[in-house]
């Protein structure tokens, strides 16, 4: 029901004001302490009215009398009052009562619609406070006719959903755009697309008479609507909830439909309990054909929608694409500590997390994971795993919601095996996209196995049916990207299930470690190496037959275990004393940067081996000895300020922009060498600024160097380059990208293993037989 209102008298303001700079208090925190949006506290600050129930919590936080600050000549008029002056002139200005009831119901829709909690925040946030302008898809994904083929030739698997795949190539436009284009829209969209949060900020931007100023918004969730006492139909519950059932306002409310001047919000027709829904179907349908002029916006789950409204345009809501993740950071981190720049530079530094920032939902799960320590979780595993579970488990379970289950016999637990078993068999077939006759089979196949499963195959296909559909509607883990094709929602996840399978099937452990190690050289897999390491008990499981494994590469290569036992004795150089043994060897195993440009063991062996990266650009770009080199970048790091060391960079390519300035000081360096790298600082806003600019800068530089020397040191480094085959170069690089991904797999934050064990295979990385 709606709320009396109370405003605050112009010398209460003042009060209020002085309470609240003694307190040290922004609106924003006040909001916080007092539960609330932060509109409330601005209607609050300016005079305007305010929900009784805020109003005195306001009063009662800055230690004042509330009834000390009311304006009580200022109360708002009855409803009878307003009704009375404005039906007898309401066919001459039908707005006048628009405008009057707006502001009759004003601060319980605020209240209403203004905030929201989600998943495990410990107060709610304000709409407005993150709402990011949402995209539409005018088409709708699973009724798109395509093939296999063709969703594949319109993407790349490498970058597979890291911005919406399968709706990258689509048109879009806004939303916005949408409901202004249809009078009667039912909007689509997968868990956690932000579907309410839209539907709430139309209802706020039309409260306060920026949208829609015209009509009355009126925001119903449907689940409350559904579970009301006495089953009333549509315009009886707004009556009794948001004017008591006062007679002369309900008359004003149906004046309001009869002349199309209501914009109705009808939220989350997915969340109706089973037994409610064609209860609830035929109303909302004999509700819209009887008062057809008024503005409808229907939500509800994509695969759970399987009505239809005659009258009603489908559409889908389109997952973030960067300018929104960007938007929502923006907003999400303007009035915190960490600045959102340095949340997006560590989003694009891990594609696998970049995935899931599509989501609104994942992407404020993300958010809250890294407003915690300023950086990601270092386990990605945890991360995933929360992701998923918020899908799973806690976003219906945070709002009340008990979903039917379709398929008794599938626990949460049957479920997530189920997806762990699909993902494997799919990646092992290195299929993204599966028919859904395809997923059904294995569906069956799984629960064949349950206890009192259907023995008849055509029973038993049914249920794999109802089982797709219930975990497409209730979790989006499974998504239609065409009609009749499935794929995970992100390639994240399945991923992350396909290491889940592996671990968890404990009876046959050794076995699938031996089926992946098949896949070792294989970048599709690196991940779920990664992943697995991290979710094993004992991660030597794994490790220790990835390093036989990588060393059996070379073992019979006698040429090449001559190579390796030359760059264990040049890494026990002196000159090389100053960072540890193996990232020195992977330094001298690929001292030209043939094989890795960002150095990738040596850093992850030890940081100091950036000095390393500024010392081979110098030794080319001056034309001086290695040890001289190293001399040179040791000087700068000894007296560079501590937030301009070498060290302090987080990247071989921020370490070689510090390379190029310090080059340039040099009195060595040719004239025509100088002119070239100077060209670069004329870009260093953007390259301080930009990863991809600092990228390309880190790039050009290196070619700068290797055109002025093409190798450095004496004739034994040249090795590598002028007495090896193709065949045994490519050995050596399949090599060296297995120990880096056996290296990162050992540094991983979940990576549990016996601390002797873990050091010697470090130590014995890159090391001759």
């Amino acid at each position: 029901m709606a709320k009396p209102s109370l405003a605050a008298s112009q010398i209460g303001i003042q009060l209020a004001k002085q309470s609240m700079t003694k307190a040290g208090w922004t609106q924003k925190r006040l909001s916080t302490l007092v539960d609330c949006s932060r509109q409330p506290i601005t209607n609050f600050f300016k005079g305007e009215p305010v929900a009784q129930p805020i109003f005195v919590k306001i009063c009662d936080r800055l230690n004042l009398n509330w009834q000390e600050i009311a304006d009580f000549s200022a109360l708002t008029p009855t409803v009878s009052t307003i009704t009375n002056v404005s039906l007898e002139s309401f066919d001459h200005d039908p707005i006048a009562l628009v405008q009057n009831l707006r502001r009759q119901t004003y601060a319980a829709l605020e209240e209403r619609c203004g905030t929201m909690r989600i998943l495990d925040m410990s107060y709610p946030i304000g709409i407005e406070d993150i709402y990011t302008d949402v995209n539409i898809l005018e088409q709708l994904s699973g009724r798109r006719r395509k093939k296999l083929d063709d969703l594949l030739e319109s993407c790349d698997v490498e970058t597979f959903d890291r911005l919406g795949f399968g709706q990258a190539t689509e048109e879009r436009i806004s939303g916005i755009e949408a409901v202004q284009k249809y009078r009667r829209l039912i909007i689509l969209g997968k868990p956690g697309a932000g579907k309410t949060t839209f539907l709430k900020h139309l209802a706020i931007q039309c409260n306060e008479g920026k949208f829609e100023s015209e009509r009355l918004p009126i925001f119903v969730t449907l689940k409350d609507f559904a579970e009301t006492p006495d089953q009333p139909e549509l315009l009886q519950y707004i009556c009794h909830r948001d004017f008591h059932d006062d007679p002369e306002a309900s008359q004003a409310i149906a004046a309001i439909f009869q002349q199309g001047r209501a914009l109705v919000l009808l939220d989350g027709l997915d969340e109706v309990r089973g037994e409610d829904h064609d209860r609830i179907v035929r109303d909302i349908r004999t509700f819209s054909e009887q008062y057809y002029d008024n503005h409808f916006v229907i939500t509800c789950r994509i695969a759970a929608w399987e009505y239809t409204f005659e009258k009603f345009t489908e559409v889908e809501i389109a997952d973030f694409d960067e300018v929104q993740i960007a938007a929502f950071v923006a907003k999400w981190f303007s009035q915190k500590p960490i600045k959102p720049e340095s949340f997006l530079r560590a989003l694009n530094q891990n594609p696998k997390i970049y995935q899931l920032a599509v989501s609104p939902l994942l992407l404020t799960l993300l958010c809250l994971a890294f407003e915690e320590s300023g950086e990601f979780p270092a386990s990605r595993s945890e991360l995933y795993k929360e992701g998923i579970d918020a899908l799973l488990k806690k976003w219906d379970a945070k709002r009340g919601i008990q979903r039917d289950q379709v398929y008794k016999k599938l626990s949460l637990q049957h479920k997530q095996d189920l997806l762990s078993y699909i993902a494997l068999v799919t990646f092992k077939q290195q299929s993204y996209f599966f028919k859904q006759s395809v997923l059904e089979e294995y569906i069956a196949d799984y629960i064949a196995d349950l206890p009192d499963a259907q023995s008849d195959p055509e029973a038993l296909k049914l249920d794999s049916e109802a089982v797709l559909r219930s975990i497409e509607a209730q979790h989006g883990l499974l998504v239609e990207r065409a009609k009749g094709i499935y794929s995970f929602s992100h390639l994240t996840f399945q991923e992350y299930f396909a290491a889940r399978e592996i671990v968890f099937n404990a009876a046959h452990l050794d076995e699938a470690i031996h089926n992946l190690l098949n896949h070792l050289h294989d970048r599709r897999w690196q991940e779920i190496f990664l992943l697995t390491t991290e979710m094993l008990r004992d991660a030597s499981r794994l490790i220790l037959p990835m390093k036989q494994a990588i060393d059996g590469l070379l073992a019979h290569e006698a040429k090449l275990q001559r190579f390796l036992h030359y760059v264990h004795d040049r890494a026990t150089s002196p000159e090389f004393s100053f960072c540890k043994p193996l990232a020195a060897r992977a330094f001298c195993f690929d001292i030209d940067f043939d094989i890795d440009k960002r150095r990738a063991i040596a850093l992850l062996a030890d940081p100091t081996a950036k000095i390393l990266v500024c010392a081979s650009f110098f030794t080319r770009i001056l034309n001086i000895s290695l040890e001289q080199a190293i001399a040179i970048a040791q000087d700068y790091e000894a007296s560079a300020p501590s937030d301009q060391k070498i060290t302090a960079t987080h990247s071989a390519d921020e370490a070689m922009w510090i390379g190029v300035r310090v080059a340039l000081q040099s009195e060595k360096i040719k004239p025509d060498l100088h002119r070239r790298l100077k060209e670069f600082t004329q870009r260093e806003n953007l390259i301080l600024q930009d990863d991809k600019a600092l990228e390309q800068m880190a790039d050009d530089a290196r070619k700068v160097a290797k055109d002025n020397l093409n190798h450095i040191g004496n004739d034994a480094w040249k090795l590598s380059n002028r007495q090896f085959t193709d065949n045994e170069k490519n050995l050596l690089r399949q090599y060296y990208k297995a120990n880096e991904l056996l290296l990162r797999c050992l540094k991983s934050e979940g990576c549990r293993m016996d601390r002797k064990t873990r050091q010697h295979v470090e130590e014995t990385l890159l090391m001759p037989n």
